[in-house]
């Protein structure tokens, strides 16, 4: 496996003056109890911290149904993937969504985000082989553990991690806690998801034979460029 690149820690006034759209999240996305009702503009809340809403128990097979505790969407171990697939209407491009994601048991990803890229889709592991590895899978095939996106980072049982992933027809950018951990020009690049997650798509969150929840999902649109 090639060495992993060492992630960017992005300051909040650096960001801004960069970036139309800044990486530290939402405060209503990281308050650390009951949901917080949108105060945002052009924020569009996609859980409710009560129901499960328009999400779905993915067709994975092998685990327990999610359901909601304590404001947040719960999903069990499986004997492999478990998770939730949304059955509204997705974003498709110029697109930011965030949420918060933890791992309650296990020691592999607790949340594979698979989101719209276009006509495409890809997805954002996090906690992966074994526990640390970041990335997105895939890009030209190569899945999150052997693409230039793979990273690795330290994931605390019980912690809530913010997590915010932007799409935009040239980009996909991803942070954790306000860091950058994804930055991946898409032109010309091939993406995909992993044939085992196919059933998240377009839009899904799962974890592998690892309880994970996820609370204060959220989207908004972008400007075109």
């Amino acid at each position: 496996m090639r060495p992993m690149s060492s992630r960017v820690t992005l300051a909040v006034a650096a960001v801004a003056a960069m970036m139309p759209m800044a990486w530290a999240a939402d405060p209503a996305a990281v308050a650390d109890g009951a949901v917080v009702p949108n105060a945002i503009t052009g924020w569009r809340p996609l859980f409710d911290g009560r129901t499960l809403g328009d999400w779905q128990p993915t067709p994975f097979g092998g685990g327990e149904a999610p359901t909601v505790v304590d404001g947040a969407i719960r999903i069990p171990s499986g004997a492999d993937l478990n998770g939730v697939t949304w059955g509204g209407e997705p974003p498709r491009d110029s697109y930011e969504l965030t949420l918060e994601a933890r791992r309650v048991d296990g020691n592999d990803f607790f949340c594979g985000l698979t989101f719209p890229v276009g006509d495409e889709c890809c997805s954002f592991i996090l906690g992966g082989w074994g526990g640390s590895i970041t990335g997105l899978s895939s890009i030209d095939g190569r899945d999150a553990g052997d693409n230039e996106t793979t990273d690795t980072m330290t994931f605390e049982k019980g912690r809530w991690y913010a997590v915010v992933v932007r799409v935009t027809p040239r980009r996909i950018e991803c942070a954790v806690d306000g860091e950058m951990v994804v930055d991946q020009d898409i032109e010309n690049r091939r993406i995909s998801v992993r044939n085992e997650v196919a059933a998240s798509k377009p839009l899904g969150i799962a974890t592998y034979a690892t309880v994970g929840e996820a609370r204060n999902i959220r989207w908004r649109p972008l400007p075109k460029p």
